[in-house]
């Protein structure tokens, strides 16, 4: 087993992390197999205090190398060429062994095969969360610049996206009002299929928008509907084609798992969804204690464009710049903007790419002027709706109640008429 383990140093740039946990790991391979005491030439500050905990330690770095063997073995079946592990060994081979070596040092300060599996086990389970965060956070950096709208912004910063004001997180970053128009049906019937309709008007084919480089390029639009607690997005297998056409392949998605009655859209082409369609699956009472027949309220958010802000705080290009002081402008660098105040101090405005300057060396300026165009040509906009989830019981019983509203007045009028001839024919 001890062959397994070259030197203490190759193991230190191996296993970092491993030999943080670890007292120290002091145990050196040696062509018997027999374990030797701590070297003072590798950990001599450990060398009189911990004795054979520095070996106990090494038993565990032994069956760090087990672990690695043993994958190997599963995953590859043959022999590493040029190196001194043998993929061909099963698990039970440097188990036994491990225990083997346990039994030389009596079991003094020496791990046990289950706490060195729990040790191995924990840095394994380190490693993949490392590996996990640092492959998101590169897809996420990868695709920041090529995206033009970003729903799981609010996704990711916000549990519930409709805040106790009753604004919908999207306007945090969209700053500009856009209006939306929403249309669905006045009532349904439960566990019933129905599309609502969202439409996000604008003139997608003319109007362009600054991009993350600059560059101009079309909108994208996203939508969120926010439904009452039950009533969710449309199964698939659910669907019938004449809907599934109207959608034109728009995908909408749960929120998240918490809140699946929150439904989001987007980014998507203006040109092809300037109306959305959404189908939805109303919720059974019957079925579902949670749920009662009546008047829910919907709440929609619609968008068109980029945001001007970011979540971390900082704007985007898609913003006007405004003079940081008043003065006048002594120099233009690029995007740089320079303002010399009454005072002489010089003070320098600094727009992001694809910002238009509009103006000149030599012009006054007065403090929070505009020194650029608007790029922003979208917006967001909110809307509220009503439908009410109708019982059929109900239904029926209101039909009863009018018939027999209707045969009471039919029965007083024919009343009325018969006493009336009665009083002709008496003479009255």
């Amino acid at each position: 087993v001890t062959s397994l383990l070259p030197s203490t140093v190759v193991w230190s740039k191996i296993f970092p992390s491993a030999m943080a946990l670890a007292p120290a790991f002091t145990v050196v391979s040696s062509p018997t197999g027999t374990v030797t005491q701590p070297t003072h030439q590798i950990a001599r500050p450990q060398a009189t205090q911990h004795g054979l905990s520095g070996t106990g330690a090494g038993l565990a770095a032994c069956g760090l190398a087990a672990a690695a063997g043993v994958r190997r073995t599963r995953k590859q079946r043959r022999s590493m060429a040029g190196t001194s592990l043998v993929g061909n060994l099963g698990e039970s081979y440097y188990r036994d062994h491990l225990v083997a070596c346990r039994a030389q040092l009596n079991g003094v300060d020496a791990p046990t095969p289950e706490e060195t599996d729990k040790h191995m086990e924990g840095i394994q389970a380190f490693a993949k969360q490392a590996l996990a965060g640092a492959s998101a956070a590169m897809l996420f950096t990868s695709s920041m610049e090529a995206a033009v709208a970003y729903p799981i912004f609010a996704q990711q910063n916000y549990a519930n996206p409709r805040e106790y004001t009753g604004k919908i997180v999207c306007a945090n970053c969209h700053l500009a009002s856009k209006p939306i128009e929403v249309r669905l049906p006045q009532a349904v019937l439960p566990d019933t299929i129905f599309k609502m309709e969202v439409e996000v008007p604008a003139k997608y084919a003319k109007r362009r928008q600054p991009l993350a480089d600059g560059s101009k390029g079309p909108m994208n639009i996203g939508a969120i509907a926010v439904m009452p607690e039950g009533w969710k997005l449309a199964p698939k297998d659910r669907l019938p084609k004449p809907l599934k056409k109207e959608m034109k392949g728009l995908a909408w998605a749960p929120y998240s798992k918490e809140y699946p009655n929150i439904v989001v859209a987007g980014p998507v082409p203006g040109e092809t969804y300037e109306k959305m369609v959404l189908p939805v699956l109303s919720p059974d009472p019957n079925t579902n204690d949670k749920v009662i027949f009546g008047k829910g309220i919907f709440y929609f958010g619609g968008n068109r464009g980029r945001g001007q802000v970011y979540p971390e705080g900082n704007q985007s290009n898609n913003n006007q710049f405004l003079a940081s002081a008043t003065g006048t402008i002594s120099a233009i660098d690029g995007l740089k903007v320079g303002i010399t105040t009454p005072s002489g101090e010089v003070k320098t405005q600094e727009c992001l790419t694809g910002a238009d300057i509009v103006v000149q060396v030599g012009d006054e300026v007065t403090k929070d002027e505009p020194i650029t165009t608007n790029p922003n040509v979208g917006g967001f906009g909110q809307e509220e709706k009503e439908c009410i989830l109708q019982d059929m019981n109900r239904v029926y019983a209101f039909c009863a109640f009018a018939f027999s509203c209707f045969i009471a007045q039919l029965s007083f009028v024919l009343k009325k008429k018969q006493f009336e001839k009665v009083q002709l024919a008496e003479g009255f």
